[in-house]
């Protein structure tokens, strides 16, 4: 699954560990996810989503077919 997070952390000029902190995971989370080699859970989805003030949809990308 693809997503913004990256980018929407560096616009919003927060560092890995503050959205780390913010939402309760370690920076390792916030790498992994930015990476994209870790789907968050729709607790995580959520809560990263109010951080920024967007939708689910808005941040992590879902293409058909993905498992």
């Amino acid at each position: 699954m693809n997503n913004r997070l990256r980018e929407l952390r560096e616009q919003n000029g927060i560092t890995q560990e503050d959205l780390a902190a913010q939402v309760k995971v370690s920076r390792q989370t916030i790498i992994s996810l930015e990476k994209g080699k870790y789907n968050p859970s729709i607790g995580l989805a959520y809560s990263l989503a109010k951080v920024f003030h967007l939708t689910i949809e808005e941040i992590f990308i879902f293409e058909e077919g993905e498992e």
